[in-house]
């Protein structure tokens, strides 16, 4: 049984999506990606919210992309962030920000940007991937060595972490939950060990089609990393609480303490402030891109990224193309979707090339690095694609000949 199974209509619906399945009318992205939620909170038997649409059949995130042209004033929003930078910045030469990152094009820009125009001292934190693709390792080498950072690498427990990404695969099937959750909680933990109160992020989440309103606070989505207080019973990693982790795995509180969200009190008594730099400057994947070429010699994937028709986002981590497979199998959005949808806001394609390169591209099995996958997680190739064919929702899939196919797809 999935948890957040419903029966609407005649067929069952998992993780509280919509049983009619819509496509935006200008980008190829359906009804059915959910929004961020907070990735350590137990959300069996809640409705997840998901992309909304408007009475015109368009999506949140291309609306924010039409806000951006004709909307915002990115002036104003730039004379807020130099006043907000100036509050904290340190004349001592001591770090005044933080940056997370892995290398990857928008931490590059983020950081960059922070430390040569506006003239701040950053510190960058990484919480680095599960298994490095050489082309991944190269360019977080390259954002430190050329760009010129010092960079604090946090590598959790080896043995917890396979652990806790098998546990996601098998009770979520989200490969990248632990992940996800460390990267996040890492940031505020480290500001508070060496006295930092000011964290940048890089990109806004209204790009990706969380509400519109999201992108009018600086810190929007910051809020789902932090507790009002700890209830192991509800903090759940991998699937299972806390509570379980530590009584039924023999995992001890220090195991889990680098996944574990910091109290809200904590927060707000050490004045740690989050920010997001695609709030306050206009904020496109392919312009932080070219950013990172030019000032850090980011380097694109060798060959054509499994998947996608591009070849020079979200490259660092072996597991990256299995967690968008994952998306594909849960939410019939894979990441052809997630890129032509942005490309097609940017005006850099049309929708009915979009179309063509979703119906050729997403969903397409990542083979490159799957065996490597499997011996991390310790699991055999049977067991992996049994359990994905129990996260497939009936209202998305339907087998024929053997064969899963799509009820849907854009047109």
């Amino acid at each position: 049984m999935i948890k957040d199974e419903a029966k609407k209509g005649t067929q069952k619906v998992y993780f509280g999506l919509p049983e009619e399945v819509k496509f935006c009318k200008k980008c190829v992205m359906s009804n059915q990606k959910p929004n961020s939620v907070p990735e350590f909170k137990n959300t069996a038997g809640q409705k997840k919210l998901t992309i909304a649409f408007d009475e015109a059949g368009v999506c949140d995130a291309c609306r924010y992309a039409e806000m951006k042209e004709m909307q915002i004033d990115w002036k104003k929003r730039e004379e807020e962030l130099v006043k907000l930078l100036d509050s904290h910045r340190r004349k001592d030469g001591y770090y005044d920000i933080l940056v997370p990152g892995s290398g990857g094009k928008d931490s590059v820009q983020a950081a960059h940007l922070l430390k040569y125009k506006y003239g701040m001292n950053p510190l960058t934190i990484t919480w680095p991937p599960h298994m490095y693709t050489d082309v991944g390792y190269r360019n977080f080498r390259r954002w430190i060595d050329i760009g010129g950072f010092d960079n604090i690498t946090f590598n959790p427990n080896g043995k917890v972490h396979r652990l806790l990404t098998k546990l996601a695969v098998e009770n979520l099937f989200h490969p990248f939950q632990p992940f996800i959750i460390g990267q996040k909680n890492l940031a505020p933990k480290i500001a508070m060990k060496f006295g930092i109160k000011l964290i940048f992020y890089g990109d806004c989440s209204a790009e990706y089609g969380n509400p519109i309103a999201e992108n009018f606070k600086p810190n929007q989505g910051t809020e789902y990393y932090t507790l009002d207080k700890k209830d192991f019973s509800k903090i759940h990693l991998g699937g299972v609480s806390v509570d379980k982790l530590i009584k039924d795995y023999g995992l001890s509180l220090n195991d889990l303490e680098p996944y574990l969200p910091l109290d809200k009190k904590e927060i707000i008594e050490k004045g740690i402030d989050f920010r997001i730099l695609g709030y306050y400057i206009k904020w496109s994947p392919q312009e932080a891109y070219r950013y990172a070429v030019r000032y850090t010699n980011f380097e694109t994937n060798d060959v054509r990224t499994e998947g996608t028709f591009t070849r020079y986002n979200s490259l660092d981590d072996q597991i990256d193309g299995l967690n968008y497979w994952a998306t594909h199998l849960k939410f019939g959005i894979g990441r052809a979707t997630y890129e032509a949808s942005h490309e097609i806001r940017y005006h850099l394609i049309a929708r009915e090339e979009g179309v063509k390169l979703v119906h050729r591209f997403d969903g397409e099995f990542p083979k490159r690095y799957f065996k490597e996958i499997l011996e991390y997680m310790d699991m055999k190739e049977e067991k992996f694609f049994e359990l994905a064919d129990k996260f497939r929702s009936p209202h998305l899939w339907e087998k024929i000949n053997g064969k899963w196919n799509l009820k849907h797809k854009v047109s």
